[in-house]
């Protein structure tokens, strides 16, 4: 296939998405002119709950932070200073030969 006619085809397509564009639109247009024929407005419908599907939903939610909520907070854990001291001295020996071995 050569290039013309790749750039034909290009062109039909064009045309016709022009076209359906077009009619998209006039159908648009007709389904408002339709819809204010019988007084109202072509709308999409609400979807409402229940008082009682509320009650169910917000039930159900307090249960389950409930689950979550009533464990009880594990403490903090603290760590002694002569301990930081020491974790702080093998991090520099640690740091101290990854130098050395850098180095050479």
């Amino acid at each position: 296939m050569n290039l013309k006619g790749m750039e034909s085809i290009v062109s039909q397509l064009r045309a016709q998405r022009a076209d359906l564009v077009n009619q998209i639109g006039h159908i648009d247009a007709a389904l408002i002119v339709l819809g204010k024929v019988n007084g109202t407005h072509a709308q999409v419908a609400v979807r409402t709950i229940s008082a009682a599907g509320r009650r169910r939903i917000a039930a159900a939610q307090r249960a389950r932070w409930a689950k979550v909520g009533g464990k009880a907070a594990t403490p903090k854990r603290t760590m002694s200073a002569s301990s930081r001291r020491k974790i702080a001295a093998a991090q520099r020996r640690r740091w101290a030969k990854f130098r050395k071995v850098v180095k050479k």
